[in-house]
């Protein structure tokens, strides 16, 4: 058999199930995910290799509209450069609903002259299921795709019909990753994710678009990995919010995040966190760039 590499771009607006999709695809975790819009902050590529053929899905920002800062402009033209530079696009929309940042997705994809499957996601949801059939035809109209889906990305439900849809799209060539390679992130980036998707779960409404986690140290020993972790914020309360009385927010949040990262790396870890102010860091060039926001 002729071997087969390509690329698959994961796009939709925020909170669509793009991350649960993809961990779902690969078998594991790798893309942080919580009910809360805009999780996803970085182009993660997850890489599955069946055989000859090797699909690397890249999971994107949710596109959207607003945000100032200089961070949220940077999540949507990392996610609007993508649809550019893979070969399929997998469009994920969330069951009947339809808003804006749909239609803006789907502006770009009609830009791009690349296959793409549209995903209705979110489908074990939909309480009326014959509105489904009048909907899938509603979409078909608004852009030649290669194929509609309704599947659950939570469920698992026609997952793998997808995966069967995308394998024929892949080009002929060799694989670019080594066969048993999940991701070409690191795992100390990985391990600042696990962190920061804690914070997701255990604050407010607010606070985790005002926070990001940056790993000062990893040390791999014998028998441990040694992990620093530094949690930054924008305001004061912020700072007491993630520690919370006599420390008990932060320690909750990093005992969840270590059992994570446990499973991640196969062996103890220690982790120590802590908190800092730094006022307007989602606006500061320099500073994401450093934390890894240029993608």
């Amino acid at each position: 058999m002729t071997a087969t590499c390509g690329y698959i771009a994961l796009v939709g607006r925020p909170n669509v199930g793009k991350s649960t999709l993809l961990n779902h695809i690969l078998q594991q975790k790798l893309s942080i995910t919580s009910r809360k819009p805009q999780t996803t902050r970085h182009v993660i590529r997850g890489i599955l290799t069946e055989g000859e053929c090797q699909m690397v899905y890249v999971d994107t920002p949710g596109i959207h509209r607003g945000g100032t800062k200089h961070m949220s402009r940077l999540m949507n033209q990392a996610a609007e450069a993508t649809v550019h530079d893979v070969d399929v696009i997998v469009f994920v929309v969330e069951g009947t609903h339809w808003t804006e940042d749909d239609a803006r997705v789907l502006k770009h994809i009609k830009n791009a002259d690349v296959p793409c499957i549209l995903v209705i996601n979110k489908v074990d949801q939909i309480e009326d299921k014959n509105k489904l059939l009048p909907w899938l035809e509603h979409l078909s109209q608004q852009h030649d795709f290669a194929n509609i889906i309704p599947l659950s990305a939570k469920t698992g439900f026609s997952v793998d019909a997808l995966q069967k849809l995308i394998k024929p799209l892949m080009p002929e060539g060799p694989h670019l990753f080594e066969d048993d390679q999940f991701t070409d992130r690191s795992t100390r980036f990985l391990c600042a994710e696990l962190l920061r998707e804690k914070i997701f779960r255990f604050t407010g409404q607010e606070l985790p678009y005002s926070t990001t986690v940056d790993i000062e140290v990893y040390e791999e020993e014998e028998k441990l990995v040694r992990i620093q972790a530094l949690i930054l914020v924008e305001k004061d309360n912020h700072k007491r919010m993630i520690i919370g009385d006599r420390g008990s927010k932060l320690k909750t949040i990093a005992s969840q995040a270590r059992l994570d990262m446990e499973r991640l790396l196969g062996q103890p870890v220690f982790l120590k966190c802590w908190c800092k102010v730094k006022s307007g860091w989602a606006d500061d060039e320099r500073l994401l760039k450093q934390l890894g926001y240029d993608n």
